[in-house]
């Protein structure tokens, strides 16, 4: 099959002022480069001689700074959905400049099969390799590029050489059925496959491929410092006393975990704890750590959206594909973060929370309650329908100046229902079973830090003993945000009794 082969530049000037793209990727990997970087210059060229140029841009989850930093600063894009983890368009979305749909990521895919978001007029995906009859070998993540490649009118292919043929193998591509002819996900353990190597194409649509070289380039972890280091600690030996205690079976149970430096040093915990069993992983983005695991034996199985991997991990990965060529499955989210697998597989949930409050509400969205960082991204997905929900976040931000405990969050992404353990530096508290009263005490006692501890205890007790399931004090709900808001330290709120 021969498709029209051009330059980014060539490309990007098939866009069209208020065309929908939809542009493939997932975790900022595996996400086209040149194309979306060509369209934010050509976006510079129309604005400067005075035409408007904007696009609606749907993609699987996070995407590079090709994409969200090229564009935002080109001022190129009108709406975003239904993740992003970038400063420049985060600015645009918190100005009021880029409109943004926030999405549980197991939604976005079938939000546009559904046709809710309105025509997708272009797809751009990045493929590792094109076959003879014309469809494509996805590189280092899936997300919703084969419902991007399906729904839309027109189709860019990026093809990436960098990966040579390492990747192909690697991918499980099924999609789903419209509803009411939806059938079953016939996966029973991680490993499973349901679908096919490749990503169907219809010749018809492919309007261009464009030619690159070019890596992911993702950034390296920070260093653990002594906070992240004992939440994975603590996180560790909480699942080590429910294994003992027959709270979860002795063959122990597939993991998901977030992203970041939290998610990583969580997951190198238990690979190095030797009372943990050697574990599988049915996740979104599979992270340094999980290769790491899977050469030391400690990780059997991973399937995941995407490999957030350094170049250096990608490359042991690509050294030793004897090992994990049949370890390494790379899906599309909308397998990944289903709830029909998540509860089957009986999924241990582990994911970040910006903020909690004392009665086990998670914010994982928003900054005071107003501005966006990232996104509830698959946290939700996992949280409402895992085995074990656990959240983690260190008890301070900002040098201590916010405390991450507080009275009510300002938003909430997973409420007290989904949120079964919460977990600090500070230490962990098991919320299963217990009223709104008994969950303030453990998460106070047990999770918030020092400097905190006797203000939200005395929050507490402005209530309790009134007659109320859940004691808030609506006057005081939000003093602690808006001490900071006022004086820059939550430290100096006043309570009114």
């Amino acid at each position: 099959m021969t498709y029209p082969v051009m330059t980014a530049e060539e490309a990007a000037r098939l866009i069209k002022n208020g065309d929908v793209v939809g542009i493939g990727g997932f975790s900022s990997v595996g996400v086209p480069k040149a194309v979306p970087s060509a369209i934010a210059k050509f976006a510079t060229e129309e604005h400067e001689a005075g035409r408007e140029y904007q696009i609606g841009l749907v993609t699987g989850g996070a995407t590079g700074p090709a994409v969200d930093t090229d564009l935002a600063l080109a001022h190129a894009v009108k709406f975003r959905t239904p993740f992003q983890s970038n400063a420049n368009m985060r600015k645009a979305i918190n100005s009021g400049e880029v409109q943004y749909f926030d999405c549980h990521l197991s939604m976005i895919g079938q939000d546009v099969a559904y046709g809710f978001l309105g025509k997708l007029n272009v797809a751009i995906v990045e493929a590792s390799e094109i076959l003879d009859n014309g469809n494509i070998i996805l590189s280092t993540s899936v997300g919703i590029s084969p419902t991007l490649v399906q729904k839309a009118e027109k189709v860019i292919i990026e093809l990436n050489s960098s990966h040579g043929s390492n990747l192909k193998g690697m991918h499980d591509i099924y999609l789903p059925e419209m509803p009411p002819y939806r059938k079953p996900y016939m996966i029973t353990s991680p490993g499973d496959r349901i679908g096919t190597i490749d990503v169907p194409v219809d010749p018809k649509k492919v309007i261009a491929v464009v030619e690159t070289n070019l890596r992911d380039n993702q950034a390296g972890f920070k260093p653990l410092d002594d906070d992240t280091r004992a939440i994975g600690a603590h996180v560790s030996n909480f699942l080590v006393s429910e294994l003992k205690r027959g709270g979860i079976p002795k063959e122990f149970l597939p993991l998901q975990s977030g992203v970041g430096n939290i998610a990583n040093a969580v997951i190198g915990a238990l690979g190095e704890n030797s009372d943990v069993p050697a574990f599988s992983m049915f996740t979104e983005v599979i992270q340094n750590s999980v290769i790491d695991l899977i050469l030391k034996g400690r990780c059997n199985y991973v399937t995941g959206s995407s490999l957030s991997l350094t170049e250096e991990s990608l490359n042991t990965m690509y050294a030793h594909m004897d090992v994990f060529g049949n370890r390494v499955l790379l899906r599309p989210q909308e397998i990944t973060n289903h709830p029909e697998c998540i509860r089957r597989l009986g999924i241990i949930a582990l994911n970040t929370a910006l903020e909690a409050d004392i009665f086990g509400n998670v914010n994982s969205t928003h900054v005071m309650g107003t501005k966006m960082m990232n996104g509830i991204g698959g946290s939700a997905d996992f949280a409402r329908n895992s085995f074990i929900s656990i959240f983690t976040t260190p008890s301070l931000a900002k040098g201590g100046a916010i405390s991450s405990i507080v009275p009510m969050v300002t938003h909430t992404d997973s409420s007290e229902h989904s949120v079964r353990v919460l977990v600090t530096e500070q230490g962990v508290a098991d919320l299963r079973g217990k009223s709104p009263s008994q969950r303030a005490r453990l998460i106070i006692e047990n999770c918030a830090h020092p400097d905190y501890k006797q203000l939200l205890w005395d929050y507490l007790k402005l209530s309790e003993g009134k007659g109320l399931h859940t004691p808030h004090s609506l006057k005081n709900a939000f003093k602690m945000h808006i001490a900071y808001e006022e004086t820059g330290d939550m430290r100096n709120a006043k309570f009114e009794y």
